[in-house]
């Protein structure tokens, strides 16, 4: 009996030793220390050599990003290689990438996840190269600050892409996670960002080694809580569902939502078609066709997130703590229930904090306000959102798709999102934000503006045809 117990046990561990062995087999190199065998050289005319054992990728002034890419596609993978970078200067690694004759003259796109050694601090994040710019940027994880050595150290840099799953990973921190259909394959490239012409930093250098590559077996790294990024329109991920996020509205009906000062949701003005709910186009004035529609939930702490698309000259808004009694004029005495008659009607917008959806260049309303505290992404006629610098990546172009999110945490921290880049942050109820409202047009309202513990989410019809979609929320506790 002992013999046979034996016998079980020493194929235990052979089996065991067998399916790690299998396992580490399963890396392939993807260079092979001497040559750039398996690549090809796309784009920019920056140089790509091979020096002690690394590939030395040199920027040159006056050309476009250069790519050194793999000559074969990859779908599933788990990529790995180490990376060191002069200071000051921006690279990146293409994954899923493409080049096509039809596409803007052979220009290669798709995912990248950054290489920057800048005070930006966006390294790991994904960026869509030449086509829907960034898709996850790192501000959103607070664990990805100061991860990136910078001053020529190494830095090990993880990727992993599994079916629609998009992973980051620096120095074993992960910081980027995007979910993502648009591409599912293709080749990996690793970048020299062009300097335009900024002689100053040509000659400086990018550096790869151990660039290796897993396809079979692929062994995901366990789940974290890092905030997701999901692109595809009116879906919650599994990884999203265990963090708590749900759909706000379902891509499909009007449940959950009705009319400002309403009980149902409006018979006009507001449209669903493929996945998509829509302003119409009316006058351009508030409220004034369908009207405001919000939630029927109230929400207190929470983290909201919205795609939006806006057409040439556009208005609305996506409110939050919104109190529809503010708009009515009767004083409530101590006791009396706080309802709207059945019989009242009001007309203009629902009044609560808001994040300023707005085609700035086009419409009156940025320029007026104080300090731009009117244009996208801001705190509306409060505080005015900072699309300075790095951030100005912030502003997409009309007839893209944005994604607004707005946080407020349990401590009433307030913090307004616009493509990934913090624009705004404040914290409610304190003695500034109070000051701020009686500068505003809201002080008539004093402390009863936005200072509910919860509120209903709203969607505003500003009377110009505006898109939401992928309207989700998570409560904070």
């Amino acid at each position: 009996m002992k013999k046979t117990l034996f016998a079980i046990f020493t194929l235990l561990i052979l089996h065991s030793f067998d399916a790690v062995q299998a396992q580490k087999a399963a890396w392939t190199s993807l260079f092979d220390g001497k040559t750039l065998k398996g690549w090809k050289q796309l784009n920019g005319q920056a140089k790509y050599e091979v020096k002690d054992g690394v590939i030395v990728g040199t920027a040159v002034a006056n050309t476009p990003n250069s790519f050194l890419t793999t000559e074969k596609d990859y779908g599933d993978f788990i990529f790995e290689c180490e990376v060191n970078v002069d200071e000051g200067l921006n690279s990146g690694i293409q994954f899923r990438s493409l080049s096509k004759p039809d596409y803007n003259n052979g220009r290669v796109h798709g995912y990248q996840t950054e290489i920057d050694a800048t005070d930006r601090d966006l390294s790991g994040g994904i960026y869509d190269e030449a086509r829907r710019g960034w898709l996850y940027v790192p501000e959103v994880n607070p664990k990805s600050r100061g991860v990136f050595l910078r001053n020529n150290q190494w830095n090990k840099y993880r990727i992993e892409a599994i079916g629609t799953s998009l992973r980051t990973f620096v120095n074993g921190v992960e910081i980027s996670h995007v979910i993502d259909d648009m591409t599912l394959s293709g080749f990996i490239c690793l970048q020299v960002h062009s300097i335009g012409n900024r002689k100053e930093d040509e000659g400086k250098q990018v550096r790869w080694r151990n660039v290796r590559i897993q396809t079979t077996n692929l062994q995901p790294t366990p789940a974290s809580t890092v905030r997701i990024e999901n692109w595809i329109p009116n879906t919650v991920s599994e990884p999203e569902k265990a963090l708590g996020i749900r759909l706000l509205w379902d891509g499909k009906t009007t449940n959950g939502w009705r009319g400002a000062y309403k009980t149902e949701f409006p018979k006009g003005g507001w449209n669903i078609k493929d996945g998509v709910l829509s302003v119409d186009k009316g006058n351009g004035a508030e409220s004034t066709n369908g009207g405001d529609i919000l939630t029927t939930e109230k929400f207190g702490a929470f983290e909201l997130t919205f795609d939006f698309k806006l057409t040439e000259g556009a208005n609305s808004g996506v409110k939050y703590f919104v109190n529809e009694l503010l708009q009515y004029t009767h004083e409530f005495q101590p006791g009396e229930p706080m309802t709207v008659p059945a019989d009242y009607i009001k007309k203009g917008s629902a009044i609560g904090l808001e994040f300023q959806v707005l085609d700035d260049a086009k419409h009156p309303d940025a320029k007026m306000g104080a300090g731009g505290n009117r244009t996208i992404g801001s705190l509306y006629d409060l505080i005015p959102a900072d699309k300075t610098g790095y951030r100005r990546g912030a502003v997409k172009k009309i007839g893209d798709w944005n994604q607004g999110r707005i946080v407020v945490y349990p401590n009433n921290h307030v913090e307004h999102y616009l493509n990934g880049f913090k624009v705004v942050e404040y914290n409610r109820n304190s003695d500034f934000y109070k000051a701020l409202v009686q500068r505003s047009k809201y002080a008539v309202w004093g402390d009863k503006f936005g200072s509910a513990p919860k509120g209903p989410i709203l969607l505003q019809d500003h009377g110009d045809l505006v898109m939401y979609r992928s309207i989700k929320i998570r409560e904070l506790k």
